[in-house]
């Protein structure tokens, strides 16, 4: 556990959510809010010229993904714990935040006692995921063992039926209401997971593997 206030960092693109959380912060002796951002840029520029312990973020930074900021933050310094605070459940985007290095995940509906909770656990080095997080997870694990090899997370499976109808990366992250970067990310995943390199190859895998009709 670190010595002295916990400087907490926040980046999302809703200044009012900011100002929140910034409130919240303000009644607690342990914890400092050291600034804020509303974008990747923004983030990285702070964090680079200024000491901070633990990020909170959101998933959906207008127009960019959490998931890129939380990888480059690791790049940048290891030490600096992330939490990711969205209204996405999705398993996919879960595991996929935790995988670019998040300690925390929380859904934005979370109360207060519960994010600062995560704060604390997260300072001292230690993992947390929200209640409902936690019930995300463990109700998909079922779910991943009946996969055949490799294993595809729902919305992997959903994205990989929307390549196959020939949909654009913009035109599922629509359909499917899942930000642009995360589709870019997972759809690399997809490829990487199947070993093909085109839609084509993907399409005979997924047919050959029962994943489409």
């Amino acid at each position: 556990m670190k010595t002295g206030p916990v400087k907490i960092f926040v980046v999302d693109d809703h200044q009012l959510f900011i100002d929140g959380i910034k409130l919240i912060l303000k009644g607690e002796e342990n914890f400092v809010f050291s600034g804020s951002a509303i974008n990747i840029a923004q983030a990285i520029a702070f964090i680079k010229n200024n000491p901070v312990d633990v990020v909170i973020s959101d998933i959906y930074l207008a127009g960019e993904s959490g998931i890129d900021l939380a990888r480059l933050i690791k790049k940048h310094d290891p030490r600096i714990k992330i939490i990711a605070l969205s209204m996405h459940e999705d398993y996919g985007i879960i595991s996929g935040m935790i995988e670019a290095g998040a300690s925390g995940y929380l859904l934005k509906r979370t109360n207060m006692n519960e994010m600062l909770e995560a704060v604390r656990v997260v300072a001292g080095n230690k993992k947390y995921l929200g209640q409902e997080v936690q019930a995300i997870m463990m109700s998909n694990l079922g779910n991943i063992e009946s996969l055949r090899e490799p294993e595809f997370t729902p919305l992997e499976l959903d994205i990989i039926r929307q390549i196959a109808l020939e949909q654009t990366d913009e035109q599922i992250g629509i359909k499917l209401q899942v930000h642009l970067r995360t589709v870019e990310t997972l759809r690399k995943k997809i490829y990487a997971k199947t070993k093909t390199k085109s839609v084509i190859g993907l399409i005979k895998y997924a047919v050959r593997n029962s994943l489409i009709g």
